[in-house]
């Protein structure tokens, strides 16, 4: 009999990438029919996996890159970014790794934002964020875009994305520390909560006009946003965000 379904090429996915599938089509081969040679970022997408979110794809034992055009009976397996396998010898999917990683979040990760403010990573974020707006300014300023929408990162102009599966902002942080190995490069209180500032040391003298007559009292040492002003100072408000980060990352952040 014929198949008029067209040519057919299987398709695994491996790891993480499962999250993105039907219960039904995780852990196990998928069929994918198709017409023509389709690049085969295009299937990968269709089945549901963010472009984004794929380090490695091996093509009938091959490994290959986005501009590889499907073949009928090929066998692909797609996995997600190695965190201790190095897989340099094969061909990975960004040619251009990013030296420093800068993020810019989606309009649903204002407080994991703040987290990562936290810690002194570059973070941009705003609430009126429009998604072209997030895709222009991630792609110009190689930013990874972090977002809850994984349809956003299907945007072909997007290198660097990462769709973030926990919804509770705590899980979120390190989530996202654990993803990109970011426990050796924690640098908490270095940023401006507010507006991603740099935060620099400021003379007491400078600010003593700004402060309430308790703080002016008891705090010597004072800190300032660059950007836009605000004031910091390490009262009891310090502590405990300290406590809670220490909690979240494992004894990874220090003073």
């Amino acid at each position: 009999m014929t198949d008029f379904r067209g040519r057919r090429a299987s398709f695994r996915f491996y790891q993480e990438l499962n999250d993105f599938l039907p219960a039904g089509q995780r852990g196990r081969s998928i069929d994918y029919f198709f017409d023509g040679n389709p690049g085969i970022k295009d299937p990968i997408e269709a089945l549901g996996v963010p472009h984004t979110e794929v380090e490695l794809i091996i093509v009938n034992g091959r490994s290959r890159g986005f501009d590889y055009q499907l073949r009928d009976g090929d066998r692909v397996a797609v996995y997600p970014v190695f965190e201790s396998l190095d897989i340099s010898p094969l061909v990975k999917i960004r040619s251009r790794p990013l030296r420093q990683v800068r993020f810019i979040a989606d309009v649903h990760l204002g407080k994991l934002a703040r987290y990562l403010r936290l810690l002194g990573f570059d973070t941009l974020y705003r609430n009126d964020y429009r998604d072209e707006e997030i895709v222009r300014q991630g792609v110009a300023q190689r930013r990874v875009i972090l977002t809850r929408d994984r349809r956003l990162l299907y945007n072909a102009v997007i290198t660097h994305g990462y769709y973030v599966r926990s919804v509770v902002p705590e899980e979120q942080v390190a989530e996202v520390v654990a993803r990109f190995d970011l426990g050796g490069n924690i640098h908490p209180f270095h940023r401006c909560l507010h507006c991603n500032g740099l935060i620099e040391p400021v003379a007491k003298s400078a600010v003593l006009d700004r402060l309430e007559p308790l703080t002016a009292r008891y705090y010597r040492e004072f800190f300032q946003c660059a950007s836009c002003g605000k004031l910091y100072w390490k009262g009891s408000h310090y502590h405990n965000l300290l406590d809670k980060l220490n909690r979240l990352l494992e004894g990874s952040v220090s003073p």
